[in-house]
């Protein structure tokens, strides 16, 4: 049983929110969402949606960085 099945809140500053998703703390500092210190990141819906947005540029170049390797 995981944290995320346990209950945990998000960790994003400000939100207390069940989180439903886990992601590296450095992908989400990336993306410009504050977080505090520990190895990852529990992002609510809400937040987990705006990491989405804010990272789907990055996702698409590193898919097309790949791709360019074959």
């Amino acid at each position: 049983m995981g944290r995320i099945e346990k209950g945990v809140a998000c960790s994003v500053l400000g939100c207390t929110e069940k989180a439903v998703r886990s992601i590296s703390v450095a992908k989400v500092e990336s993306t410009g969402l504050k977080v505090g210190d520990s190895r990852r990141a529990y992002l609510c819906e809400y937040h987990h949606r705006e990491f989405k947005k804010r990272s789907r540029k990055d996702q698409r170049l590193e898919r097309l960085r790949w791709s360019a390797q074959t």
